[in-house]
């Protein structure tokens, strides 16, 4: 079959909840995948940084394959001998006593709030069912009821009402309008250290310091999304570390399985974690043996391949290069690590033009909010990989 007839054949039977270009891959291997007409692409799209690995990493695959032979799901109705090593080798290198681990991101932004709240009644003393959790305009989190209605983006909830309540919007970047908003029912504070989804959207210089301080003073917990941001996307481990912050709580999933199986995960010392009693919360497939497996192999590949480092470096200089293109259609360039946004001017009539025309060259990347680019390879790309997609992707730029 050809990519029209695949195309064709998803429009037909799938809901169309999504708008992907009309690019039909069908094997990937590191940072290049290949599509069924046989054209290879440089992805810098990292399946929204579900990828930090690259594709198919045949360290995660060994593991993934071998733990499927033994056995791939007990529920956790019984204990397996994954999960302890995955929890002991998580915490080692995050450096938080415990964690909670999940499926998508979604579930694990749930866990978080749940737990807040339950912090919330339990330790802080706020009246039962009266928590407030703070959150950022122009957030994404996830697409559950509750956490779209939080979202600031029409499209994710005008014909999905009635909402969640408990939850309070500030503009982001304001640490001020956080501290404003702060009341006696006010449980946590939830933040993307970067708003991927957002436009790639990197906030005032110290402003996780300020809400951290924000939050220990008024006894409110801080949580940091670092679905898309964390496990070096950003060039450190997770993205709060630029600015020597240490969360309450951390979120996490896309690339602990390396692309593998949904995983997340929800991190947080014995004194917020520890308040979970059984029956108060769980998932049949979370801290399957196979996801534990996974994860344990995605997580040692970051560590072994000092892939945090290679975000950190090769991230500074891609935005550099791109810096220097001089097209009339960029108004910034903006990004941390290997998370880059390319915002264009109004008059550029929108990101996905350029976006199909990186494709015809052999690029794949993503428009976000219309007018963004967003360039997030897999950390595994090197020197000479960016420097072929440069002169493509100045020539689309300075073309429009």
């Amino acid at each position: 079959m050809k990519t029209q007839e695949y195309i064709e054949m998803e429009e037909k039977y799938g809901a169309h909840n999504y708008h992907p270009l009309d690019v039909v891959i069908t094997k990937g291997k590191g940072v290049w995948v290949t599509d069924v007409d046989g054209k290879k692409y440089l992805d810098c799209l990292s399946a929204y940084s579900a990828l930090n690995q690259g594709h198919v990493h045949p360290k995660i695959l060994k593991a993934m394959i071998a733990q499927a032979k033994k056995v791939t799901l007990t529920s956790r109705a019984f204990r397996n001998d994954q999960l302890p090593l995955f929890y002991k080798e998580l915490s080692e290198m995050t450096g938080y006593e415990m964690s909670l681990p999940m499926n998508s991101g979604a579930e694990a932004v749930e866990t978080a709030l749940k737990l807040a709240r339950k912090w919330g009644y339990v330790v802080k003393g706020i009246q039962r069912h009266k928590a407030e959790i703070i959150v950022a305009n122009g957030n994404f989190h996830g697409r559950t009821i509750s956490i779209v209605s939080f979202s600031s983006e029409p499209l994710y909830k005008e014909d999905f009402g009635p909402f969640t309540p408990g939850f309070e919007s500030v503009p982001y970047g304001d640490a001020k309008a956080i501290e404003k908003a702060i009341n006696k029912n006010t449980a946590a504070v939830m933040l993307e250290p970067i708003q991927g989804e957002g436009g790639v959207l990197i906030p005032p210089k110290g402003y996780l310091t300020e809400v951290k301080r924000i939050c220990e003073k008024n006894n409110v917990l801080f949580i940091a999304d670092e679905i898309q941001t964390g496990l070096g996307r950003t060039g450190k481990l997770f993205a709060s570390e630029h600015d020597g912050v240490r969360p309450d709580m951390v979120i996490i999933g896309k690339a602990l399985s390396g692309g593998f199986y949904p995983v997340s995960a929800v991190l947080a010392d014995k004194a917020v974690m520890g308040l979970y009693t059984p029956g108060e919360h769980g998932s049949t497939f979370g801290g399957n043996p196979v996801a534990a497996a996974v994860a344990r192999a995605a997580l040692r590949v970051i560590k072994d391949e000092k892939l945090i480092n290679n975000a950190a470096v090769l991230g500074e200089y891609f935005m550099n290069e791109l810096r220097k293109i001089n097209s009339p259609y960029i108004k910034e360039i903006r990004g941390k690590g290997l998370l880059i946004g390319i915002e264009l001017i109004p008059e550029a009539k929108g990101a996905r033009r350029f976006c199909v025309a990186l494709k015809e060259k052999g690029i794949l990347a993503k428009e976000t909010h219309d007018n963004v680019i967003r360039f997030a390879p897999p950390l595994v790309i090197d020197r000479k990989t960016v420097d072929w997609a440069l002169p493509l992707i100045k020539n689309v730029l300075m073309m429009g």
